[in-house]
């Protein structure tokens, strides 16, 4: 499946962003997989639908992939959407993950969209240089002599973030969306009402 993302431009004009997270309760026994997606106006980023679904997870949690584990809710929650998205940003990460496929880019390659992996922790790689700490601060994400992202300091004294290309899109225009979806907080707006989406879920179904 790896071998099909495409790390180049080819999204359409983007009138539509979508946000995208998933919650899960480390003990809970029924190993249930709450996903949260939200649709969002550009420029303006209003908010024009909610939508969540819960689901049991069809696998244990595995080290590397947790694409199967997340997008089969993910994908039962978009199949609610009346708008369609030209743009999606998830919480989680790109090709910036050991297998180079991401939960961002898993999700991308089942719905063919364009996709931005937006992570709040690093998998791998590590910044060519120290990251400064004002906002929009920036520095280059390379592993293994390859360059798999950036590193993006949203807030200050917020920690950073981890942005890496899903499917369909190239680091430098992920890297700017994110940047424009920014509303003084440390996520993103899509991902953050996203966030906020999937914990309601979770909270609903406990």
């Amino acid at each position: 499946m790896a071998e099909r993302v495409v790390v180049d431009d080819d999204l359409p004009p983007v009138r539509l962003i979508a946000g995208v997270d998933v919650s899960c309760a480390r003990l809970d026994p029924r190993r249930l997989v709450h996903a949260g997606i939200v649709v969002l106006r550009w420029p303006d980023l209003e908010l024009l639908e909610s939508a969540a679904a819960t689901m049991p997870a069809p696998l244990p949690y595995v080290p590397g992939y947790l694409g199967f584990r997340e997008v089969p809710a993910l994908l039962a929650t978009w199949d609610q959407l009346t708008n369609r998205p030209d743009l999606v940003l998830v919480d989680g990460h790109g090709i910036a993950h050991p297998r180079r496929f991401g939960v961002a880019t898993h999700l991308g390659i089942a719905l063919d969209a364009p996709t931005i992996g937006v992570g709040k922790h690093a998998l791998v790689g590590d910044p060519t240089a120290p990251l400064g700490e004002a906002p929009g601060a920036t520095q280059a994400l390379e592993w293994q002599g390859r360059r798999i992202g950036a590193v993006l300091r949203s807030r200050r004294g917020a920690g950073p973030l981890w942005i890496s290309p899903g499917h369909r899109i190239a680091l430098p225009t992920a890297l700017a969306w994110v940047r424009q979806c920014g509303r003084g907080y440390r996520l993103p707006e899509p991902t953050r009402l996203a966030h906020l989406a999937a914990n309601t879920a979770r909270r609903a179904a406990s």
